[in-house]
């Protein structure tokens, strides 16, 4: 099981953008009035815990103003649901809906160290 951060403000990305030096940080946007957003959540904790990386948390409803940030911190698109990868305080990938795929994600953590 996955070990979950969860982002309820926008000054967390600030740590996550220094410890992105250290290690990948995975960002999940997840929408709780979204059958699509609930699937890729199932999807992806469905991996054991990952200590590459660190993995956070948000649920974009409730938070929407974290989501608006991550938009301008990491000049991605706003997506939902929609994760993201983030190495040396940038976004190295992005993807949404049901293109979250496990493989994928395990294989981006992994090139990114």
């Amino acid at each position: 099981m996955l070990n979950w951060n969860t982002l309820t403000n926008a000054a967390q990305l600030i740590d996550i953008k220094n410890k992105s030096f250290e290690k990948p940080q995975v960002l999940f946007k997840h929408s709780t009035r979204c059958s699509i957003s609930k699937v890729a959540l199932q999807r992806i904790e469905k991996a054991a815990d990952i200590p590459a990386a660190d993995f956070h948390f948000l649920d974009l409803i409730r938070f929407r103003n974290v989501s608006d940030k991550i938009v301008e911190e990491f000049s991605v698109y706003h997506e939902s649901p929609q994760i993201l990868v983030i190495k040396n305080a940038k976004c190295i990938y992005d993807e949404s809906h049901l293109g979250i795929n496990l493989d994928e994600l395990h294989e981006q953590i992994f090139s990114a160290n």
